[in-house]
C-alpha cells in the first residue's frame, strides 16, 4: 500500500479507532476527526507526526466545509472514510421528533456532505476513495430500527450513484456492510427511545435481547472487519459493496432472493400498467 494519507470521521471508538490505528502502526498517515478529542490523545502522544485529530459534529454542515476546506489547502486526502455514525432503537412511533432528526443528520446527511465537500479536490488530483462505512442494515431490514435503516438505506443509493458520477475521474466507491460486531455501537453508544406500552412484547423490541452482552457477544471482530476494510484501498477497481461477518452475509443473500423471486411474480402487474406496443 503506497503512502496514502487518510481522512476518517469517528476515530473515537469502533472501526474508526481500529482502523486508525492500523494504519498509523504501518506508518500512514491519518486525520481522525472526533467530537471529544481527550478520547484520541493517546494515539497524539504516540504518533505525533502522522495523526492528526481535528474536531468536527458531522451535523454541522457548515463545520464540514470548513475542515475540508483547511485540510485540502495542507494535505493531499487520497482516502475518506465515512464511519462517525450511531444505532437509534425503538418502534418508529415510539421516537422523538429530535432523534428523527438527530439520526438523519449524522449517518445520512453527514455522509453525504462529508463527501460532496472532497470531491473538488479528488477530482483535481485525478483519484481517490471514498469509503462509506454502512451496514447489512443497509440491505436488511428489522423492526425496532427503522430510522438507521432509513439512513442505512438511504446513504447505499447515494454512494451507488456517486460511484457512477465519479469513476471516470479516477475516484473508487466502496460500501462496506459490516454484520454484529463487538464495538461500542452495539455495547455502549446505542439510543433507545422512550417506549410505549402498545408494544410491549412487540417485535419492535427484540433488538433489547442483542443489546444485552449477557445474552452472547456479537460474531464480528472489529479488529479484523477493520484490517478488511484497510487493505480494500489496493483493490481495482474498488468493490462496490464488502459484507462483513458470515452471517450478515447469508441473511442478506437470502433476504435479496426473496426480494427478487417477489419481483419476477410481478411481471404481469408491471407489465399491465404499460401502453400496448405501437400506441
Amino acid at each position: 500500500m503506497e503512502n496514502k494519507t487518510w481522512l476518517i470521521t469517528g476515530v473515537s471508538s469502533g472501526f474508526g479507532h481500529a482502523m486508525t490505528e492500523q494504519l498509523l502502526a504501518q506508518g500512514k498517515t491519518v486525520i481522525g476527526t472526533v467530537r471529544n478529542a481527550a478520547k484520541v490523545q493517546d494515539l497524539v502522544n504516540q504518533y505525533p507526526d502522522t495523526f492528526v485529530s481535528k474536531s468536527l459534529d458531522v451535523t454541522d454542515v457548515a463545520a464540514i466545509h470548513h475542515l475540508v476546506d483547511e485540510l485540502t489547502q495542507n494535505y493531499q486526502i487520497d482516502v475518506l472514510v465515512n464511519n462517525a455514525g450511531y444505532g437509534l432503537f425503538g418502534a418508529a412511533e415510539e421516537l422523538s421528533d429530535a432523534e428523527v432528526n438527530q439520526i438523519i443528520a449524522t449517518d445520512l446527511t453527514g455522509s453525504i456532505q462529508m463527501v460532496r465537500a472532497i470531491l473538488p479536490s479528488m477530482r483535481a488530483q485525478g483519484h481517490g476513495r471514498l469509503i462509506q462505512i454502512s451496514s447489512y442494515g443497509g440491505q436488511v431490514a428489522f423492526p425496532g430500527n427503522s430510522m438507521y435503516h432509513a439512513a442505512k438505506f438511504g446513504i447505499e443509493g447515494f454512494m451507488e450513484a456517486v460511484a457512477q458520477e465519479v469513476a471516470s475521474f479516477n475516484i473508487g466507491v466502496t460500501i462496506v456492510e459490516p454484520g454484529g460486531a463487538r464495538t461500542e455501537f452495539r455495547y455502549g453508544s446505542a439510543q433507545v427511545a422512550n417506549f410505549l406500552p402498545a408494544y410491549e412484547g412487540n417485535p419492535a423490541h427484540a433488538f433489547q435481547k442483542m443489546l444485552d452482552p449477557a445474552n452472547g457477544l456479537a460474531p464480528g471482530d472489529p479488529v479484523r472487519m477493520a484490517s478488511r476494510i484497510v487493505e480494500s484501498v489496493d483493490q481495482e477497481p474498488a468493490p462496490l459493496r464488502m459484507v462483513l461477518g458470515s452471517q450478515a452475509l447469508e441473511n442478506t443473500i437470502s433476504t435479496l432472493e426473496k426480494r427478487v423471486a417477489d419481483f419476477k411474480q410481478q411481471t404481469d402487474l408491471a407489465a399491465s400498467t404499460d401502453f400496448p406496443a405501437g400506441e
